[in-house]
C-alpha cells in the first residue's frame, strides 16, 4: 500500500490476477487489500489443501511445479506448505475476501474442488460479487485461451462499470 501511494497508483482501479499457485497468492493478497477493484483466480490451487498430502507425494508434486521458481527445492516447499497449511488454506482467506469482487475461473484440471468451497463460503458470508466460469479444458487452458480472455475482459468491463480499454478523444 505504501509503495502504491509512493508510485501514484490508484489501487481502487487495480485488479490482480493469478493462475495455479498464483491464484492462491491472489486470494491471500486480495484478502489483505480490500481497496483493490477486484481479483481473478484462474485454475487456483489451495496450497493449504495441498499441504494435507503425504510428504513424499507432496515432494513429488512440488518437484513437478518448480519450473518458474528458483532458490528453493521441492523438499523445502513441501515442508513449508505442511507447516503453514491451515494459515495458507483458502478458508483462512474468506474473512478478507468477504467483500471482494472476484472472478474464479475453473477448468477440468481437478482444481475446481479447491475453489468451489471458497466460492460457497464467500457467498454464504454474503459476498454477492463472486463470478464463476468453467471451461472443459486443461490446467493451461491450452484450447480455451480466447474463451478465458473473453471471460476476463467481460468481467473487467463490469467491474469498472464500462468498457475496458475504452478511449476518449479530447474535444477541441
Amino acid at each position: 500500500t505504501a509503495n502504491a501511494r509512493q508510485l501514484g497508483i490508484d489501487t481502487t482501479r487495480m485488479v490482480i490476477a493469478g493462475h495455479s499457485m498464483g491464484g492462491w497468492v491472489v486470494a491471500h493478497t486480495a484478502g489483505h487489500h480490500p481497496e483493490l477493484l477486484g481479483a481473478i483466480m484462474i485454475s487456483a490451487a489451495d496450497m493449504g489443501r495441498v499441504g494435507q498430502m503425504q510428504r513424499d507425494s507432496l515432494i513429488a508434486f512440488m518437484a513437478d511445479n518448480l519450473e518458474s521458481l528458483s532458490g528453493t527445492s521441492a523438499q523445502v516447499m513441501a515442508d513449508e506448505v505442511i507447516a503453514k497449511g491451515a494459515a495458507w488454506g483458502f478458508p483462512a482467506a474468506v474473512p478478507g475476501l468477504a467483500r471482494t469482487r472476484l472472478l474464479v475461473a475453473t477448468s477440468n484440471d481437478g482444481l475446481a474442488r479447491h475453489t468451489d468451497p471458497l466460492v460457497q463460503a464467500l457467498r454464504a458470508a454474503g459476498n454477492t460479487r463472486v463470478t464463476t466460469v468453467h471451461q472443459p479444458t486443461d490446467h493451461s487452458w491450452s484450447d480455451k485461451r480466447i474463451a478465458l480472455a473473453t471471460a476476463v475482459i467481460t468481467w473487467l468491463e463490469r467491474a469498472r462499470g464500462g468498457t475496458v480499454g475504452q478511449r476518449t478523444t479530447p474535444q477541441n
